[in-house]
């Protein structure tokens, strides 16, 4: 399960690089999280915050690597609505801080659908990291749930293979159906067909995965990085 402190590592690896420094490593982020939760007062049990009991290092604490995607948005001010700015994983198991590192930058930096996240974007961003776990073969292109299951897929149209994957939260935060998730993510990777025809796809292949994402706003990472900071001095 992701934590808080992938998505702290996260913003740190990000900002820091944008800098020209290096980031504090995930093993030292983890140690530091005790202190802090009890210097905030009680904050860390705001509902609305990521910073929760629930979603600390203990819930992670076994986990040493682990399939994962980084996710960047854009939040826009005054409002929840959140646009993508960038994402990109890897479904081959990684040693969480060297995964997560490589990972963040390039979501950030080399998603070619978007120009690189630049230093003054970090405040409107939110980063989102999701650990994925249960992989199984699906029996059939509907053979999954929604709010539940990510899927990858696998199939040949006029003899090109194509390949391509959502999360397990994008169907849901799209409203979409089963039948609408499939077409899109056959769109997405590069298909043309009818849309009354994605059934008709040759060698259809199905991989359905689970995993939680943890989202963490750029705000709480400026919180986390000037206490951290003073800690150091003191």
């Amino acid at each position: 399960m992701s934590a808080v402190e992938h998505c702290l590592f996260c913003f740190d690896v990000l900002s820091t690089n944008l800098e020209g420094k290096e980031p504090i490593s995930l093993d030292n982020i983890k140690k530091t999280l005790p202190s802090y939760f009890k210097d905030q007062n009680g904050d860390a049990s705001n509902p609305t915050s990521a910073f929760t009991p629930s979603s600390t290092s203990s819930s992670s604490a076994s986990i040493i690597e682990s399939p994962l995607f980084v996710t960047w948005n854009t939040v826009s001010p005054g409002s929840s609505h959140r646009s993508l700015r960038g994402c990109i994983g890897t479904f081959e198991s990684q040693e969480l801080s060297s995964g997560l590192e490589s990972y963040t930058l390039i979501s950030a930096l080399q998603d070619t659908r978007f120009s690189p996240i630049s230093k003054s974007e970090l405040p409107s961003l939110e980063v989102s990291v999701t650990l994925l776990t249960d992989f199984e073969d699906t029996e059939d292109q509907m053979d999954w749930d929604l709010g539940t299951h990510g899927l990858k897929i696998t199939f040949y149209f006029k003899g090109r293979r194509y390949n391509s994957c959502y999360l397990p939260d994008v169907p849901v935060e799209q409203g979409w159906t089963k039948e609408e998730t499939l077409v899109s993510l056959m769109r997405k990777a590069g298909w043309n067909g009818r849309k009354d025809k994605w059934m008709e796809v040759d060698k259809f292949k199905g991989t359905r995965f689970q995993g939680k994402a943890l989202s963490l706003d750029y705000e709480e990472y400026r919180k986390w990085k000037k206490w951290a900071a003073k800690q150091e001095e003191a």
